[in-house]
C-alpha cells in the first residue's frame, strides 16, 4: 500500500508538549515539510527562543540553539555571519518577537540579514499564563486587561508586517494563517518562498502566521479557530506585504 501521508524525516518523533488545539503543532510541521522539499535540514540552524516555543529544539530535526527572550534575530545575525553557508531561522512568538525583542528584529531587517523568521501571533502571551501581548486586538480580555484592551490605557496593536515592510532591508514579508486547509497550504508556499530567498542570497524574509491560543482565550479549538478569522483576520489582513524578491525579476 502507497504511503500518502507520514511525519516529515525533519521533524522529531516526538510528542508535543504544546495545549490541545493550539496551531504550533501545524506550523512546526510545515517548516519541517519544507525543510525537507528543499534538502536543508542538513546544514539548518534554528533558533528557539523563550515563549512557547522555547522546547523547539525538541522537535526539529535539524541544529538547534536556545536564545535570550527576544534575541533570536541577533543570535540568528551571528551565526549566519559566522556560517553564511547555513541556513539560519528563527521561531518566535508575538511576545518575544514583537515585545522584548522589537528592536532586534527592526535592525535585523532594516539590514538585510540574509536570514528567514518565523513569527507566530496569538494576540497573547500564551506560556506565561495570558498576559496582554503587543499583538492583543482593542477590547480583548486577557489577565491583564479583564475588562479588554483600552487603546487609550494600553495602547494599540502592533502590525508587524505592516512595520516590517516600510523597512528598506526587508526583501519579503507575508502573513498567513492555519485555521484551514486553504490557509495552511498557502502558509506552506510561504513559508518555502522565505527558505528559498535565503538560499538564493535576496535577504531578509519574514512570515507572520496567525495562529490560535484556546487555553488562554478560555475557547474550545473549534471555536478559537472561529475567533480567529472572525476578529484576528479583520485586524491582520494576510497577503503579501512587501516582496522585492518579484520586483526585481
Amino acid at each position: 500500500m502507497a504511503v500518502v501521508f507520514s511525519r516529515p524525516k525533519s521533524l522529531s518523533d516526538v510528542p508535543f508538549h504544546y495545549c490541545p488545539g493550539c496551531t504550533h503543532g501545524v506550523v512546526h510541521r510545515l517548516v519541517a515539510e519544507v525543510l525537507d522539499e528543499l534538502d536543508i535540514c542538513g546544514k539548518t540552524v534554528g533558533i528557539a527562543p523563550v515563549g512557547c516555543s522555547v522546547f523547539a529544539y525538541n522537535y526539529f530535526e535539524c541544529d538547534m540553539i536556545e536564545a535570550a527572550h527576544g534575541r533570536a534575530p541577533a543570535v540568528a545575525t551571528g551565526v549566519k555571519r559566522a556560517r553564511p553557508e547555513n541556513i539560519v531561522f528563527t521561531y518566535q512568538g508575538d511576545g518575544d518577537l514583537a515585545a522584548i525583542g522589537t528592536a532586534e528584529t527592526v535592525h535585523a531587517a532594516t539590514r538585510g540579514e540574509n536570514i528567514t523568521i518565523i513569527f507566530i501571533n496569538n494576540t497573547i502571551y500564551g506560556m506565561t499564563g495570558g498576559q496582554m501581548a503587543p499583538t492583543t486586538l482593542p477590547g480583548q480580555v486577557t489577565q491583564t486587561t479583564p475588562y479588554g484592551r483600552d487603546p487609550k490605557v494600553n495602547g494599540y496593536p502592533v502590525r508587524v508586517c505592516e512595520m516590517v515592510s516600510t523597512l528598506t532591508g526587508t526583501a519579503y514579508c507575508e502573513r498567513v494563517a492555519v485555521d484551514c486547509v486553504k490557509n495552511i497550504v498557502a502558509a506552506k508556499k510561504a513559508i518555502k518562498k522565505a527558505f528559498t530567498n535565503q538560499i538564493e542570497g535576496k535577504g531578509f524574509s519574514l512570515v507572520e502566521v496567525l495562529s490560535t491560543c484556546p487555553t488562554n482565550w478560555g475557547l474550545s479549538p473549534e471555536k478559537a479557530l472561529q475567533w480567529l478569522r472572525d476578529n484576528m483576520m479583520p485586524y491582520y489582513p494576510l497577503g503579501v506585504y512587501k516582496d522585492t524578491t518579484e520586483e526585481n525579476k
